[in-house]
């Protein structure tokens, strides 16, 4: 009887601190959302949600490259749904992230344009940053693209949290961003290919209420193990109970930590995922 009442208390021990984890990530999903609503039209980033603010930086133009493989979204889908009977059962138990990249792994300026106190801010706080050139949209008389100059602050913490993340998950980049920008950025942050697959505007897709909706399905039919980072909400709208909403990321905020947060919150899905 003794060892009955001592199997009681723990379980009920356990049962007490998973409900108290639960409530302690839905009011970390609360204060991620009240962040979001305080910062929208503050940070003039190269993103798309940017420049529908006013702001006093000067958005940066690209041209959208041509598409190499369109059928690059489709492709992915029928491998995973045609090769399950030969993935291992190791990569079954992975997870699927799906990582925005302005505003959430970094934040990217018109070098021009970018305030001196700003930089000298964000450089003595010690984020790590660089300098590239990108095509732009202006034309010049000769008919040939136009090369921006774009500094990129990095997210605290950014390589170390990409190379955590892919020890238990398959990364895949998802960017409204033009590949003409994005891909020479994505080239620099993941020197080491984590990302299995890149995919830029051309991938998303539009609804009546929002332009540049990331569609999941795009990558497999099902999705219970597939999740979407993102700084904007309205990017997972077809599938909002596959999206973790972060704060978005500028460099005025160089001791921001979310990265790190988000590590331990995918590491606690895929735990309480593998013992369903």
């Amino acid at each position: 009887m003794a060892e009955l009442t001592q199997a009681e208390v723990a379980y009920s021990h356990r049962s007490i601190q998973v409900w108290r984890t639960l409530l302690n990530w839905l009011a970390f999903f609360f204060q991620i959302f009240a962040k979001i609503l305080r910062a929208l039209g503050h940070h003039p980033l190269l993103s798309s949600s940017a420049s529908a603010s006013t702001h006093a930086f000067k958005p940066l133009q690209v041209v959208e490259l041509p598409e190499t493989d369109s059928s690059a979204t489709v492709d992915i889908g029928a491998v995973r749904d045609s090769g399950d009977d030969v993935v291992s059962e190791e990569r079954l138990q992975k997870l699927t992230v799906v990582l925005d990249l302005d505003e959430t792994l970094v934040c990217a300026y018109e070098t021009s344009s970018l305030p001196v106190t700003l930089r000298n801010q964000a450089t003595g706080a010690g984020l790590k940053w660089f300098e590239m050139e990108c095509l732009s949209s202006d034309k010049e008389c000769e008919g040939k693209p136009k090369i921006n100059h774009v500094t990129v602050f990095e997210r605290p913490g950014l390589r170390e949290f990409l190379k955590q993340l892919s020890e238990f998950a398959d990364l895949i980049l998802f960017t409204a961003g033009l590949e003409g920008y994005a891909r020479p950025l994505v080239d620099r942050i993941d020197g080491e290919n984590l990302f299995s697959l890149r995919l830029y505007r051309p991938s998303t897709t539009s609804t009546e209420y929002r332009e540049h909706v990331k569609d999941l399905s795009c990558l497999s039919k099902d999705l219970c193990r597939t999740l979407i980072v993102d700084n904007n909400p309205f990017s997972f709208l077809l599938q909002p109970l596959n999206g973790i909403p972060c704060i978005p990321f500028s460099a005025g905020q160089p001791h921001d930590n979310q990265v790190l947060t988000n590590v331990t919150l995918l590491k606690f899905l895929l735990s309480s995922l593998n013992h369903v």
